[in-house]
């Protein structure tokens, strides 16, 4: 039996954000109705210099410690919470919020920094995690994978993402994306050197390419929900279509300026 199966082990949950006043409540409030409390270290929120109300939301949760009662939630849907009639624990786990330069990698890494759990656990601000995520990883960890993910859904009935959604339970290197959230045992995520940050975008891919390098990575057949609000911003097709050139062109040998500067290209 190795280490990582003996110890008792804790998740630090880490959420990079910015701008995010309309997404944050609602995953915070998520996380603690679909987790225990004894399986997180802490939720660490680091924030990229958010100009909306995202920071002023994250605060308030400094005083929200204890699960009470219903109408302690402002953000989440009032009929998931009717149909939950018992709360397994009251106390919450605790939030951090940390201030960081722009940049998920940077922003991501600092959290880690700060982390005191075991496990890290890396969530975009958009996506839900499902019921009990938390001992889900830790199950996964206690068998010896390291690393991994869980299979995503789209909040959208569009034929293509539906099936998009649908090709992330195989653990094809194609399928695999930030969206899909990130879990990682901390010693690895120091080992490999955390997120390079001297890429501002497909970073969850470097890191997801080291992991498969060493071959440590499992996805976990529950389903994360994830916005498809950029799809649905740019559209299905164009949207897809930057993210299959990226893909190439990194698998091409496109450093982390050539990738930056194609995709703002596109999206501005």
């Amino acid at each position: 039996m190795n280490k990582l199966q003996m110890k008792n082990h804790q998740i630090s949950i880490i959420v990079p954000v910015l701008n995010e006043e309309t997404c944050i409540g609602k995953l915070l409030e998520h996380i603690q109705i679909n987790s225990s409390a004894k399986n997180i270290a802490e939720i660490i929120v680091v924030d990229g210099g958010s100009s909306d109300s995202t920071k002023s939301i994250i605060k308030a949760f400094s005083n929200f410690t204890f699960i009470e009662n219903i109408a302690a939630f402002n953000y989440i849907d009032q009929t998931a919470l009717e149909k939950k009639t018992l709360f397994d624990h009251d106390q919450t786990a605790p939030i951090k919020l940390l201030e960081s330069e722009k940049g998920r990698a940077k922003q991501m890494n600092l959290g880690a920094e700060s982390a005191t759990g075991n496990i890290l656990y890396f969530l975009h601000a958009d996506s839900l995690p499902p019921k009990n995520f938390d001992q889900l990883i830790i199950n996964e960890v206690k068998k010896g994978n390291k690393a991994g993910c869980f299979r995503m859904q789209f909040d959208s009935n569009h034929w293509w993402l539906r099936l998009a959604s649908w090709l992330t339970q195989f653990r094809w290197r194609a399928c695999r994306g930030g969206d899909q959230s990130q879990f990682i045992a901390k010693s690895l995520f120091n080992d490999i050197g955390g997120f390079d940050e001297r890429y501002i975008i497909y970073e969850d891919n470097i890191l997801i390419n080291e992991l498969y390098a060493r071959k440590q990575f499992v996805v976990i057949n529950k389903k994360i929900k994830s916005s498809a609000r950029m799809y649905r911003k740019f559209g299905v097709w164009k949207l897809q279509y930057i993210y299959w050139s990226i893909y190439v062109k990194k698998w091409f040998g496109a450093d982390c300026n050539e990738l930056y500067n194609y995709y703002k290209k596109q999206i501005e």
